[in-house]
């Protein structure tokens, strides 16, 4: 090989060395921006969590999920009855309730003008409720003084004791009050308002904070048999939001049973609020979210935890929509096991019990184990598989366990009120209006839950208290 073979051997040794160093410049950026689009995708799919597609309450949402799409074959639906539903009609009041009768007549036809005689038929009827005028009675209780000789005194006659205790308001009206306050979330600004435009009462504020609390101090026997009685319930769905209290952040605990909820508002959302209302040998099943203080108590004391189910779903419909295709596979694998497990729920009236439970059985050994087996590298697909390896059974508890509800709806919906009131009152401003809270949600979600009039049983329990009596009872007398 001459001189100038060399020469342009070394030209293109030196050209080829440049160009390898300049594919390896590019491969190094190509695989950082490869990362870098990665972690741009995970951090944009963790901002497009929402009530949907996560745990997260449908309050956090900024901007509202779409709504599903109509079933295949099916248009959206129009507003109003849909085609079989069965018309409601309310029943007439019953003779006894009607207080006044007014019969309209007709003399002559009103097409030949020619007198007119009965038909023996029974006539149209259509009852009209309307609002009396004064709309409430004022008692005026005129003790009579009496003079005695032997001491030389004036002694008056005595108050009855609850006429004493109720003061400006009897017990309905003072139960009509708190009803107003606590279950449509109204100011004491609107209660004085209702009061002076709908009934011509004039009442000040200060009047109306005493009287809602008078309602709570009747309601305190019958918030504590609920729990006294709570520890000992086979089921409870628990739940838990923020209060704001005088500024700090506190936090409203529901505990939600087949026959009653009882609401606590403490300033602590850690497991040892599990320990003070439902104690360390709790031997019920206890239906909650992921939430780590409820793993703490079902770790420390052994407590037999039904997780959300539908929280797990929202969280696989998640993964199943992720920009990393992997990971969207995985989810669309573990999203399809689960809704047959539901479909095996939804046939439940097509099999035996045996089969029943077989069939369930077999559909939670095919979602645990797509859950935990082909793991994408996500964060979010290892984390989800990781909890399925360590807590997975928890999520079925409701398959060996009749009686036991999948999901934790009960307990949200229960809550559901509880946000709504935070927004319009902004919570409590000290440890009376803590306790009045606390009495008032347990007392109008209990009645909801068993069927009974809210107001009526505060309009009970507010007497009782009223005569020194015992309270009525919020737990119901059957099973």
């Amino acid at each position: 090989m001459g001189d100038a073979d060399r020469e342009l051997v070394g030209r293109l040794e030196a050209r080829i060395k440049a160009l390898e160093d300049l594919v390896a410049q590019q491969a190094a950026l190509i695989a950082a921006q490869a990362k870098r689009i990665a972690d741009l995708e995970a951090e944009l799919a963790r901002y497009k969590r929402n009530s949907s597609n996560s745990s997260k309450p449908p309050s956090s949402d900024i901007v509202k999920p779409p709504k599903s799409p109509p079933p295949k074959g099916k248009g959206k639906r129009k507003i109003g009855g849909q085609p079989g539903h069965k018309r409601h009609e309310r029943a007439a009041f019953p003779a006894e309730r009607v207080d006044e009768v007014i019969t309209h007549t007709l003399e002559s036809c009103p097409k030949t003008g020619r007198r007119l005689k009965k038909s023996g038929r029974p006539p149209r009827v259509l009852q009209q409720v309307g609002l009396v005028e004064k709309p409430f009675v004022v008692r005026e209780h005129r003790c009579e003084a009496y003079w005695c000789e032997a001491c030389g005194k004036i002694h008056y006659a005595g108050l009855p004791q609850d006429v004493r205790a109720g003061g400006l308001f009897d017990a309905g009206f003072t139960a009509l009050i708190a009803y107003l306050k606590g279950t449509h979330h109204m100011s004491y600004t609107n209660v004085q308002r209702y009061l002076k435009d709908v009934m011509d009462l004039d009442a000040s504020r200060g009047h109306l904070v005493d009287t809602v609390h008078e309602v709570g101090d009747a309601l305190a026997a019958p918030y504590a048999e609920l729990e006294h009685a709570l520890p000992g319930e086979k089921r409870v769905n628990v739940d838990e939001t923020g209060h704001h209290d005088n500024g700090k952040l506190w936090w409203t605990w529901v505990f939600n049973t087949p026959r009653y909820s009882l609401f606590r508002i403490i300033d602590s959302r850690g497991s040892k609020v599990l320990v003070d209302t439902l104690g360390s040998d709790f031997d019920g099943v206890l239906g909650c979210d992921y939430f780590g203080a409820y793993r703490k108590y079902m770790k420390d004391f052994a407590v037999l935890v039904q997780f959300c189910l539908a929280h797990l779903i929202r969280e696989v419909k998640f993964l199943a929509e992720h920009p990393d295709k992997p990971t969207a596979a995985w989810g669309v694998r573990l999203r399809e096991a689960l809704r047959e497990l539901f479909g095996v729920i939804h046939r439940r009236d097509k099999m035996t019990p045996h089969g029943f439970v077989r069939e369930l059985q077999k559909a939670r050994r095919v979602a645990l184990k797509r859950g935990t087996t082909r793991v994408p590298e996500s964060n979010e697909a290892q984390k989800l598989a990781k909890r399925l390896r360590r807590h997975g059974a928890a999520y079925f508890t409701f398959i060996t366990t009749p009686g036991i509800d999948p999901t934790n709806n009960v307990a949200e919906r229960a809550i559901r009120f509880i946000v709504i009131d935070r927004r319009i009152t902004q919570g409590t401003r000290g440890a009376r209006g803590r306790v009045w809270c606390e009495r008032i949600w347990t007392a109008i979600a209990t009645c909801a839950q068993q069927g009974r009039s809210a107001f009526r049983f505060l309009a009970d329990a507010v007497s009782a208290h009223f005569a020194g009596a015992r309270a009525p009872s919020l737990m119901p007398s059957g099973p």
